[in-house]
């Protein structure tokens, strides 16, 4: 039986918290004077006139209050954020105009048609009453806006903390998935078959081996790079791919110089230049293009032509969700992902550099 009503309740609309502690705060006070408003010394001396007038009064001032909840809960949803707060505020101020005076003139009206309790229409009276109801809203907007940019304010607070534990945790997995194992021992690999035969090659590759570990290793001390910095070192970082996996692979970079000062955060390409490599076939007949290159509007394209490895390939957690989260910790637009039957292709906000002056 517990099981098929609590189902029947849960469909009825739920108070806000702040409508729960109207009334439990307001009502019991609330409720009693305005019935002695209305009805006068009737409502003291009166046993049965308290009761049922307290109860009348309780039904009519819950509609109001449930109306007004549900109705905020509309301009809430419409305008959640902290930059709407004036677009907020009006319309519940609005709102509050407009509703609690029609419970109000409505209840009056029910008590001087059915003369109930004695009632005698006061045109001062309701007047007052009317007056006082207006304070009354400024005073409720002000609170419950007051609680609710409180409350916004902490939950883009904890928000911001918890993108910036993401991207600590994004930082570290990135530099994991690159020192580990599988990539030290294909770079050895790859180094030790060039050793024997062409000595020089080998040289060059210790130096593009070392410039990408040196970068890996200190680029998370800043939130930022120039995308100069970051062309550098995936010409580096590519050095190695391309000893390994020979013309099966091949970078095109065609960057504007004016946006080589613009900024993204660290290993932003490696990373996607990395996926591009874990889930495509690279092979001397069906070689794997990566192409980087800048927009009229400011973004930067990073892409690959598609030709996916047959069975799943196992994902680490790096790459596309970590780069989003480290564009939201900056507050900047999200990066654009686009695929079809022929190319991947990511498009990434550059942000500006900051004027010394």
């Amino acid at each position: 039986m517990k099981s098929a009503i609590l189902p029947f309740f849960r469909r009825f609309p739920r108070l806000r918290k702040q409508s729960q502690w109207h009334f439990l705060l307001l009502f019991p006070w609330f409720i009693p004077l305005i019935s002695y408003w209305v009805i006068g010394d009737r409502y003291l001396t009166h046993p049965g006139t308290f009761i049922w007038a307290t109860l009348l009064n309780l039904v009519i001032a819950s509609g109001c209050l449930f109306t007004l909840d549900q109705l905020t809960q509309w301009v809430v949803r419409r305008y959640p954020n902290l930059g709407q707060t004036w677009q907020r505020v009006w319309r519940l101020l609005l709102v509050f105009i407009l509703i609690t005076p029609f419970f109000i003139l409505g209840g009056i009206f029910l008590y001087d048609t059915f003369h109930l309790f004695g009632y005698h229409h006061d045109p001062g009276s309701t007047g007052q009453i009317l007056l006082l109801n207006l304070a009354a809203n400024l005073v409720s907007v002000g609170i419950d806006e007051s609680v609710y940019s409180l409350n916004r304010w902490r939950e883009n607070t904890m928000e911001k903390e918890q993108l910036k534990k993401v991207n600590l945790q994004s930082q570290y997995e990135s530099l994991k998935s690159q020192v580990n194992p599988h990539f030290l021992f294909n770079s050895l690999n790859s180094l030790s078959s060039l050793i024997a035969d062409e000595p020089a090659r080998a040289e060059e590759f210790v130096d593009e081996m070392s410039k990408v570990y040196r970068y890996l290793l200190q680029t998370n001390e800043g939130e930022l790079t120039t995308l100069a910095t970051e062309l550098t070192f995936i010409q580096s970082y590519f050095h190695l791919l391309k000893t390994r996996y020979g013309s099966g692979i091949t970078l095109e970079v065609s960057v504007a110089e004016p946006y080589l000062s613009y900024q993204l955060p660290p290993l932003t390409l490696q990373m996607l230049v990395e996926n591009a490599v874990k889930h495509n076939v690279i092979h001397a007949n069906k070689p794997l293009l990566i192409e980087i290159k800048t927009t009229q509007v400011g973004r930067l394209l990073v892409r690959n032509n598609l030709q996916q490895k047959t069975g799943r390939v196992a994902s680490n957690q790096v790459g596309l969700t970590n780069i989003m989260a480290k564009y939201r910790l900056l507050a900047q637009s999200d990066p654009i992902v686009t695929s079809d039957s022929s190319y991947f292709t990511v498009a990434l906000p550059l942000l500006e550099p900051k004027s010394s002056g």
